[in-house]
């Protein structure tokens, strides 16, 4: 690997944040042999935060891997070698990666899901049937199509050659869509792609969908009823890749992914360490649905992002935390500590996890710069972009669950918060206002408490000023 003029320098696993330990390899970005530029990326890594990428410290040709994907490791441990002032010394073939003791990267092909994954087409490169190569995940699928791409004659630098997102886009950007436009023949026209999700629902593309709700006309017979006004869209629903277990069809096995594995951790952490409570109020939506409708179109044009309802529930939520602020505290065993910055986690549900990215002193922000942080985050989640900052310092959590159409949930809190709130979907229904029946657009707020800190009499004030504050939008309400 080495010249005479050559130095192979160590590459140490970083301190990402204060308080992290450690860090699992996701994926290697470089295999040995390629070139390295100062500060590019060589891998991405899983914390029990987020997924981030590990840039090199050095310029030159990648050498040994010292660590397999898959593996944690230690901050400060080396996880490979780069070599530097000889870098036209590279390998005539590169090494593969280590794999870790678990198994849960082969070195051989893997065989293709019984589940349905998609096979090479004929012509595909070498080695990419049957195997890692040929399995495309939904993002990949979705994000094909949308182009007209076929992913089979896309490079793949995952395990196993496989093509990831970033392989699509990076295929795209080097004209792939432009050769992809000329059809040989008429195609048939194709479908509508799904929008991208609101807020909180998973961004689970190219999985069997549920059926699909009757085009908008007059009514009749054939017309299908909802009363969701999430429901616009049909929801997309999560697809697993399995490997068969070898004993039939009875029975198959999942691999249970770091990012999996540390969400269960902190959910058991949360329910064994909290004794949770849960309450229930109702909202009248109709002034905020209003609102929305009034500004949604020129906030659009204008800002370039949605004008999404959690951007006001988040506002109702933080003006009521500031009367409340015991609700923005964390149990310490001998105390409880109230904290000053109102930061606002958002869970958002991607393909196979949910990531709980912070606004920082939402406090301090108006609806408009809480819309234009909400959408931000929802997209730099879906896209895996997020930074550990980015996960840090949540005192609260708001959940959007009726964007998949949900009307009661009991939310696990976010561990050592105190509270995490849930907005239902919002549902047109008679209701009776002064001995009146009208129908209106109601929904549902959900509350899972820390009964350590937190008692009936605090958070049944605390939901009734949220309910306040909501119901008390009007076509006056400044969005800046």
């Amino acid at each position: 690997m080495s010249t005479p003029n050559s130095t192979q320098k160590d590459i140490a696993m970083p301190q990402l944040a204060e308080s992290l330990v450690s860090a699992t390899i996701a994926k290697w970005l470089k295999r040995p042999g390629d070139s390295v530029d100062l500060y590019e990326p060589i891998c991405e890594v899983i914390t029990d935060k987020v997924n981030a990428e590990i840039p090199s410290t050095e310029e030159g040709v990648m050498g040994e891997l010292l660590a397999a994907e898959g593996q944690e490791i230690a901050v400060g441990e080396i996880i490979c070698r780069i070599v530097t002032g000889g870098a036209e010394a590279a390998p005539e073939a590169p090494a593969a990666a280590p794999q870790a003791a678990s198994g849960s990267a082969s070195a051989a092909p893997r065989p293709a899901s019984p589940s349905g994954a998609s096979a090479a087409p004929q012509g595909a490169p070498a080695g990419g049937t049957g195997g890692m190569r040929a399995r495309y995940s939904p993002a990949v699928q979705a994000l094909a199509a949308q182009h007209g791409l076929d992913p089979a004659v896309i490079p793949g630098s995952g395990m196993g050659g496989r093509v990831t997102r970033k392989d699509v886009l990076q295929y795209l950007e080097r004209g792939g869509a432009s050769r992809a436009a000329e059809p040989a023949a008429p195609a048939a026209q194709p479908s509508p792609q799904p929008a991208a999700p609101a807020f909180g629902q998973a961004a689970s593309f190219g999985a069997p969908q549920p059926p699909q709700f009757a085009a908008s006309g007059p009514a009749g017979y054939n017309e299908v009823r909802h009363s969701g006004l999430h429901l616009s869209e049909n929801p997309p629903l999560p697809k697993i890749e399995v490997e068969d277990s070898g004993r039939g069809r009875n029975e198959t096995y999942i691999d249970v992914t770091p990012i999996r594995n540390t969400i269960a951790s902190r959910m058991r952490q949360s329910v064994l360490e909290i004794p949770h409570g849960w309450m229930m109020i109702e909202v009248d939506m109709t002034n905020l649905v209003k609102l929305r409708n009034k500004h949604k179109d020129e906030f659009k044009r204008k800002e370039g992002v949605n004008l999404t309802y959690p951007a006001f529930v988040i506002k109702a939520v933080v003006n009521a935390i500031k009367d409340y602020p015991i609700m923005n505290s964390v149990w310490a065993v001998d105390k409880i500590i109230v904290k000053r910055d109102i930061n606002i986690s958002l869970a958002v549900g991607t393909e196979d996890s949910v990531m709980t990215p912070v606004i920082q002193k939402a406090d301090q922000k108006n609806i408009a710069g809480l819309a234009m942080e909400i959408e931000d985050l929802a997209r730099r989640t879906r896209e895996r972009t997020l930074k550990l900052d980015d996960m840090q310092g949540g005192t609260f959590t708001v959940n959007n669950t009726g964007s998949f159409g949900s009307i009661l949930s009991q939310p696990i809190i976010n561990y050592p918060q105190a509270a995490q709130l849930t907005f239902e979907s919002i549902v047109k229904r008679p209701v009776v206002i002064n001995d009146m029946v009208g129908v209106r657009s109601m929904a549902n707020f959900c509350l899972s408490l820390d009964h350590r800190i937190l008692d009936g009499l605090i958070c049944g004030r605390f939901l009734q000023r949220v309910k306040e504050n909501l119901e008390g939008y009007s076509d006056d309400t400044k969005l800046y």
